[in-house]
């Protein structure tokens, strides 16, 4: 087993408490946004040999693939950790975004290859070959917008939206009439592709729109019974005025999430995170392609052929209790599982379900791992990397301690 160090990304969005406060550690003043806990090469960790000497957690895999991440893991994503694992924490929206499929990523980034585009140019929309499938697991109240609402639940929003302009004896503008038009077709599909190309497509037709909104509903009009998506059109507004993002939200399901509540997010799906503090697991890919709500490039083209428009319940995802007691959440993805760790100092230890490779990170107390290959004591804010070759390892509270300790591990899944 090895303690690990792990890289802190500073976006802007980013909280200056949340990630500080989680882990018990001084606060930087900095917006720190990301805790990534990989073997990405953009970011990787640190990882301490026994010797005391450190290595860059994908140059330790490299040395030997098959004994860190296990032969069906290597045999099926190849030499490196199929899973990126973040602390998230946004105190600020971020940008409104899709992710591609496996096929779709391996052509783009080829294609832009071919076109003698830099890893890091600003205009690139692929920065690997790999697809990135998501969940989030909300450690405080988390809020998001996440898939294509059913476009008549949009009409209806819409419909209260204009009585605003009515109580203000403003005219409606014409965008909002001509969205109307566009959700009403039968075919939910060709509803939701039309309603978000006319949007993300507009320019100065739909920032202007989206500021007559604004002000409509800065008017003090009732916004009941859509109180949520109204207020989030006014504050996403106020972040970033004339997106076509603002607009689009309203195409989108509105989700709170309470802290020990998950979703997960398949390829083509249209999301934002908005706020709050979470556990975030993906296939190691840092591929995103940009829908608004950020200064960032934008690839209109290449964002319409990598979304699913269809209207999807919220993808919600509740934890599996295995029968030896481990608390499981397990998206429909081969690459990773999340497994929630609580132990008490009376009980007994809890498994670590473990396939392949792991990470732990401890969120509260202090824990013991075991495993018949070596131990490894972790407090609060500390985490770990555990190759495959170390199961089976077990989780222990602290001998002498108090209170219970809770950690995150998450392992490939092979399950998807």
């Amino acid at each position: 087993m090895y303690e690990i160090e792990n890289v802190l990304r500073d976006y802007a969005w980013g909280s200056t408490t949340a990630i500080a406060g989680l882990l018990g550690r001084p606060e930087s003043g900095l917006p720190e946004a990301e805790l990534w806990i990989s073997a990405h090469p953009d970011s990787p960790s640190v990882a301490r040999r026994p010797d005391g000497s450190s290595v860059p957690l994908d140059a330790l895999i490299a040395e030997d693939p098959e004994h860190f991440l296990g032969g069906p893991s290597v045999s099926e994503f190849g030499p490196r950790l199929p899973f990126l694992t973040k602390i998230l924490a946004a105190a600020e929206p971020l940008s409104l975004q899709v992710h591609p499929s496996i096929e779709q990523a391996k052509a783009g980034f080829a294609r832009e290859n071919a076109q003698g585009l830099a890893p890091d140019a600003a205009n690139r929309s692929y920065r690997d070959d790999n697809h990135k499938p998501e969940m989030i697991f909300a450690l405080t109240p988390f809020e998001a917008l996440c898939g294509f609402r059913r476009p008549r639940e949009t009409q209806e929003i819409l419909r209260q939206l204009m009585k605003s302009f009515d109580l203000v004896e403003a005219p409606v503008p014409a965008l909002l009439e001509s969205l109307l038009e566009d959700l009403a077709d039968p075919d939910e599909g060709v509803a939701l592709r039309n309603a978000f190309t006319r949007l993300i497509s507009g320019g100065e037709d739909v920032a202007e729109a989206t500021a007559l909104v604004a002000a409509a509903l800065a008017s003090g009009a009732p916004r009941a019974p859509y109180e949520t998506e109204l207020s989030t059109v006014a504050s996403l507004n106020e972040k970033y005025p004339g997106d076509p993002g603002v607009l689009i939200s309203l195409l989108l399901n509105r989700i709170s999430l309470a802290a020990g509540e998950a979703v997960y997010l398949p390829a083509g799906n249209v999301h934002a995170y908005l706020h709050g503090l979470g556990v975030e697991v993906m296939a190691s890919s840092d591929n995103v392609l940009r829908g608004g709500l950020t200064p960032k490039f934008i690839d209109v083209p290449e964002l319409l052929r990598t979304i699913e428009f269809q209207p999807v319940a919220v993808p919600m995802l509740a934890p599996q209790i295995s029968g030896l007691g481990q608390e499981l959440y397990q998206p429909p993805f081969r690459e990773f599982q999340l497994q929630r760790i609580v132990v008490k100092p009376e009980s007994a230890p809890v498994p670590l379900a473990q396939s392949g490779a792991a990470v732990v990170i401890v969120v509260e107390g202090s824990v013991y791992l075991d495993s018949p290959k070596g131990d490894l004591q972790l407090s609060r804010g500390g985490s770990a990397f555990l190759p495959a070759s170390e199961a089976p390892v077990n989780v222990h509270a602290v001998a002498g301690t108090s209170e219970a300790a809770i950690a995150f591990a998450v392992t490939t899944s092979m399950k998807g």
